[in-house]
């Protein structure tokens, strides 16, 4: 069994989140998402969201354990810390143990904008409003780059409208809009409420396997 690729499993930094909230209306709260392939457990994804007026500190925890025939084929473990004002991200603190290789992905503001660094030597400076992969904030739909809190690359994107339909959300089929974001080696189908409430996404990973996360 093939382990899932890393940068289409976590497809960015499912790092953040302040799910109940509309673009610029940040709220407090934790989320949890259980993650699965092909529909079946493989782990969980935390998130919390502390605000303060336009400011909050989001904190993401992921842990998945994917197996074959009682063995275990491949670990991957993320977390991450960001500070954000408004939809601008000012600092994130992110390590990622993908089956054993250690990332580690670094931001903080200077005087000509976003500094971002890697474990592997890599750093550059990024300019203007900043976001991540952040799909709790209804505003990615409109973002044309997005910074992958795994790899600390700042990637092209395209977010479109893809219709609606249901999805399980907490035990009960809950109708959601689907916006597909493309860019990344595979695109990411990023579900909604009509609170504009994040409360799923799908992805497909090495294999042509189906990664899913549903709100719990």
């Amino acid at each position: 069994m093939k382990s899932p690729s890393p940068r289409r499993v976590w497809v960015a930094a499912l790092l953040a989140t302040t799910l109940h909230a509309k673009a610029g209306a940040p709220t407090s709260g934790t989320w949890d998402f259980v993650a699965l392939l092909n529909g079946e457990p493989i782990g969980e994804h935390r998130f919390r969201v502390v605000a303060a007026g336009d400011a909050r500190k989001v904190t993401s925890d992921a842990n998945f354990t994917v197996t074959f025939v009682g063995i275990t084929a491949y670990r991957y473990r993320h977390e991450a810390s960001e500070q954000w004002h408004g939809n601008c991200l000012k600092a994130l603190d992110a390590t990622t143990d993908d089956d054993g290789k250690a990332i580690q992905v670094r931001s903080k503001p200077d005087d000509d904008g976003l500094v971002v660094s890697t474990n592997a030597g890599k750093a550059r400076t990024l300019t203007g409003c900043v976001m991540s992969f952040a799909y709790w904030n209804p505003a990615i739909r409109t973002q044309t780059r997005l910074l992958n809190a795994q790899t600390g690359e700042y990637e092209e994107v395209q977010v479109r409208r893809m219709g609606t339909g249901e999805i399980p959300v907490r035990g009960k089929m809950v109708a959601a809009t689907r916006w597909r974001i493309s860019g990344p080696p595979q695109p990411v189908d990023v579900w909604y409420s009509a609170q504009d409430e994040w409360i799923g996404l799908d992805s497909t990973v090495a294999g042509g396997r189906t990664l899913s996360y549903r709100l719990q």
